[in-house]
């Protein structure tokens, strides 16, 4: 048999007032004076009374929770974003609810739609292809509140998100002014169809009149420190004198610089490394790796406003999207920054 049920009248009985004062007591109401909220709380206490959030919702119309959607639930960027929203939606009055589609399109509908049947009064969202976003674009134009954490200008949905294009073409401006012509790429995005990052490294290399070379290209088996070391390994083995390398996250940098390690190569002399997400292990590594920032309380800042104004419009008004341009943490692992005037 389940826990039974303590309802308003069982503490009324309990304590003598009506259901109304315990109802306004327990609301914390001015209009009760405060022993008589004190006695009625102390009886909920004891009954093991629990407010019955389902049917205040279906009042009200509103939950009070919002529903968060991460691609992985390892990525430790994504982590401290779930962190800060959950704390910055608390002092607004907001529970959050977490899920992961892990990269899968068909978990990512799935959870989505556990959301809405949660009543989830709105959703942030990574989408695992930043535009393939025709189930999101259905909520929207239903009417539900939700915020791409990353996304372009086509969404068709609201986005608050890092501007990782403009990051990757600040990454490879600092190579490139450092001497560097060879640079390979480790990112695996594409296969997703996410490209911001490839299309800001061929934004620089276009710029500063160099051909893209496509064997310094090279795309991820795993998005971890492993997958880095492998393709590093990937990469060396093709040959063609390179200097320098992206990584499209710190993991994955980190699993370049340990391959340098391991295979004689100096950091940065032999070989510049350059990473994402500015995560804390990138700062301590043997040889502290340069990495653009992902600024997490600004973009959880932006996203939580823009959600919860969307939730308290009465109608939804015409989707925004908000890039933060990121900035370049130079460390050791690419020399010293270039001095400008």
């Amino acid at each position: 048999m389940g826990r039974p049920i303590v309802r308003l009248k069982d503490i009324a009985d309990q304590t003598g007032f009506s259901v109304n004062t315990v109802s306004l007591a327990l609301r914390d109401s001015p209009r009760i004076p405060q022993e008589t909220r004190a006695t009625i709380r102390q009886a909920a206490e004891a009954l093991n009374y629990l407010p019955n959030h389902i049917a205040k919702s279906l009042v009200s119309r509103e939950t009070r929770t919002i529903g968060l959607v991460l691609t992985s639930i390892t990525n430790p960027i994504l982590t401290l974003v779930a962190q800060e929203i959950e704390l910055r939606l608390a002092e607004r009055g907001y529970s959050t609810l977490f899920a992961t589609s892990n990269g899968d399109h068909h978990e990512e509908k799935k959870v989505i739609e556990m959301f809405r049947s949660r009543q989830v009064d709105g959703m942030l969202i990574y989408p695992r292809a930043h535009r393939d976003l025709d189930h999101i674009r259905r909520l929207r134009q239903a009417g539900q509140p939700l915020v791409l954490l990353v996304g372009d200008m086509d969404a068709g949905v609201d986005v608050v998100a890092m501007d990782t294009r403009r990051g990757s073409h600040k990454a490879m401006r600092h190579l490139l002014e450092q001497g560097h012509r060879q640079i390979g790429l480790i990112d695996g995005g594409g296969e997703r169809g996410n490209f911001e990052k490839l299309d800001g490294y061929r934004q620089a290399l276009d710029e500063a009149g160099i051909a893209v070379d496509e064997g310094l290209l090279v795309v991820p088996q795993t998005h971890s420190v492993a997958g880095g070391y492998a393709a590093m390994a990937e990469l060396a083995a093709r040959g063609g004198g390179m200097t320098a390398v992206l990584a499209a996250t710190d993991l994955l940098a980190l699993g370049a610089l340990r391959w340098t390690q391991e295979n004689g190569r100096r950091v940065p002399d032999d070989m510049a490394i350059v990473g994402f997400d500015n995560i804390e292990f990138a700062q301590y590594a043997a040889t502290p790796i340069s990495s653009v920032d992902y600024a997490v309380g600004q973009v959880t800042e932006l996203a939580v406003e823009r959600l919860l104004g969307l939730i308290q419009a009465e109608a939804l008004p015409e989707p925004e999207m908000t890039l933060i341009e990121p900035d370049l943490v130079v460390r050791a692992s690419s020399g010293a920054p270039i001095s400008g005037p």
